[in-house]
């Protein structure tokens, strides 16, 4: 199980390679994903607080990554974190998220990009629920829903 100090080491000292990479120009994501997703998952953007019904469904399943649809999140992971965004306390494995130290804004937050594609997926905090003490505060736009 990850934890807060398990995150910032590997934002410090670097991540666990992934299973597989998927390496495209920034012209081959433009022209795959809608506007929207390649804002939020190319350029860093942030959706709106609340913009996503994601925020409120909690069946079962995954939830991969919307570029390149390697899974991240099992819903068994998914909690109601009241900030407007899908929260998850850990990914599906430990390969499957990147941690990147992010300055932006005057604050100091730590990133999270798909291991896979590197598409920006939204932030992780050490303000969660127990055991691991982490959310995962994700852009729904940056995921997609996949049934079990």
């Amino acid at each position: 199980m990850l934890n807060w100090k398990t995150v910032l080491e590997r934002a410090r000292d670097g991540n666990l390679a992934p299973a597989r990479r998927d390496e495209r120009s920034p012209q081959q994501w433009r022209e795959l994903l809608s506007p929207a997703v390649f804002r939020v998952t190319r350029q860093a953007g942030t959706e709106p607080a609340f913009s996503s019904d994601m925020c409120s469904l909690f069946e079962p399943g995954r939830y991969a990554c919307a570029c390149c649809h390697s899974p991240l999140f099992d819903s068994a992971e998914k909690f109601e974190s009241g900030t407007g965004w899908p929260s998850f306390t850990q990914p599906l494995s430990q390969e499957a998220i990147a941690y990147h130290a992010d300055h932006s804004y005057g604050m100091v937050r730590i990133e999270t990009t798909c291991a896979t594609c590197d598409a920006h997926l939204g932030h992780v905090f050490p303000d969660g629920p127990p055991p691991g003490g982490l959310r995962y505060c994700m852009n729904a736009l940056a995921l997609e829903k996949i049934k079990d």
